[in-house]
This record gives structure tokens, sequence and C-alpha cells, in this order.
């Protein structure tokens, strides 16, 4: 059965979608501005854009539709939590695990672990990706955040595209680096010879990456890379367009007998707490395989 709800506008200037969040916490902002776009929020009995102007004494309607059954299934994956409170989890996601399912591969991903150890995630979103912030490569291992209520969800999404969250990642690149410490700023899109690699092209979205040299092991270079953007491919596409492909890469890198995947980890991530504004941050080792990686080469 459908949710109405009926407000009545009291401060002037404010957008509807931001209006409809605060007084409806449980809903994402990505949740309502759907149900704006769809129809089932209203101003005065008229349909409204999410960026609306609200005026004293509007009338607003809000339906809110009953969510489907989520076509995912709860899968018992261990996780490794490192951090939990009420509002979200910091997980060390393996190599390996995929974030997210995709239409046709429903299984076997972290929001499958997800579901397990915490039910109530099916029910804070309407996609395929309840409680996801921010992704990793399935074949990234590291410090990854999730949110487990929809106001977080909507806190921490912010703060991913304000960039305020930092964001530090160890990677193994061929060739010695110079200088030591050094940004690559270069726009990525799609490949126009391949549209499922990603590319430094001149109509690609805006992207920086800061990196610095950790220390060189033999014909290779450890770094500290830190994406102030989040492009898809980032790291790895910004390290071969200027000729240090990262290890273990098979699409954008340089094969290596030591690794059965790309040397990407994610080492460090720091954020604002939802609840409170105080700001933390998590750790990550070296997990074994790359640490291993390192000794064969030096």
């Amino acid at each position: 059965m459908d949710k109405v709800y009926n407000f009545i506008a009291g401060e002037p200037g404010t957008r509807l979608d931001k209006y409809v969040c605060h007084q409806l916490g449980e809903l994402s902002r990505t949740r309502i501005q759907k149900l704006i776009a769809d129809g089932y929020i209203t101003v005065n009995d008229q349909v409204a854009k999410a960026g609306l102007k609200l005026n004293i004494g509007d009338r607003l309607r809000v339906i809110i539709p009953p969510v489907p059954p989520s076509p995912l299934m709860p899968e018992a994956i261990p996780l490794n939590i490192i951090y939990e409170d009420d509002d979200l989890l910091v997980i060390d996601k393996p190599a390996g695990l995929t974030v997210h399912p995709a239409p046709g591969h429903l299984s076997h991903t972290l929001v499958n672990a997800l579901l397990s150890h915490f039910p109530h995630l099916a029910d804070i979103s309407d996609s395929l990706r309840p409680g996801i912030v921010h992704r990793l490569d399935k074949d990234t291992s590291g410090v990854m955040l999730v949110a487990k209520n929809s106001v977080a969800q909507a806190d921490l999404v912010e703060q991913f595209k304000a960039r305020s969250v930092a964001k530090a990642y160890l990677v193994l690149v061929k060739g010695h680096l110079t200088p030591e410490d050094g940004a690559i700023e270069a726009p990525i899109g799609r490949d126009p010879g391949n549209r499922k690699r990603m590319a430094v092209v001149a109509s690609g979205r805006e992207a920086r990456t800061e990196y610095r040299v950790i220390r060189y092991i033999a014909d290779y270079t450890l770094l500290e890379v830190r994406p102030e953007t989040g492009r898809t491919h980032q790291i790895r596409v910004h390290l071969s367009a200027i000729g240090f492909p990262v290890v273990g890469d098979k699409v954008y890198g340089v094969k290596s007998a030591s690794l059965s995947r790309q040397f990407i980890h994610a080492s460090r991530l720091g954020f604002k707490l939802p609840s409170t504004g105080e700001y933390v941050e998590f750790k990550s080792e070296l997990p074994p395989d790359l640490a291993e990686a390192l000794k064969n080469i030096a």
C-alpha cells in the first residue's frame, strides 16, 4: 500500500528535494529525486522538478509506493569488519570480490555478503546497490565504506561528491617514476577504440591523481596514490598514460609472474562520521599476496 504524506512549506527558497529529504529522513535524496521525476511528489497539485524553490504556504503531497522485493539473495560470505556503528561499516575488502551485482549477475558480491550480515539493508534502497557509497574494482583489496541507513548513505555520498574523503592506495608500477612527488591531470572517458576500456581522451571527464614514491625496488616503483576524483579505473588509466603501468593489471598494465591480480590496495580512508561530523581515518595493511610479490622482485 502507498504511504501518503502532506506538508505545508514553512521556509522560502528551499529546494523541493532538499525539503522532502529533511522531512522524510529515512529516504535517500536519490530516491526522493526519482519519486519527483516519476510524479509521486507534487507542489500545489502540480508535478514539479527537484530543484524547484518552495514558497511559504506551498502544499506538498508525497506518495511513496512500496519498494518491490529485492532480487538479491543473502550469501554467507565472510566479512572483515574494521569498524561499525549505527550508521556505517568500514570493511577490509579482499581481492576477487565484486562490490555490487549487475543485471544478470546477482550473486557472489559484497552486497550479497552484506545482506547476510545486515538483512535490513535491502530496505534502504530500491537499487542493486543497497548501502554502497563508493566502490573498489573486483581485484582491488582494502578499506571500503558501507552505509547502514538512508540518512548516512546520503551524507557519505555527498562527502564523496564534495571530494572531502581522503583516499590513499598502495600501487606498484613498472619503471622508476620521477619526480618522487607529483600529480597527473588528464580527462578520462570511454576508449573510442574499445568501449569496454577507459582512456585519457579530450572529451573525457576531468580527473586528477596525486602520487608519492615510497621506494624503488629493482625496476619497479612502490607508490602511495591519492585520487582526488573518482573516475572509473582512474589510477590504472592515469599511470598507464604516463608510461608507468600497474603491475599485474591485465587491461592497462603489465603482467606479472608473481601476481594473479593488479597491485592496487586501498590502504587508507578518511571521512566525517555522519552522526557527529568527527573526522576519522582507517587503515588496511598490505595483504599477503602483495607483500609476497614485493619480496619476489626485490
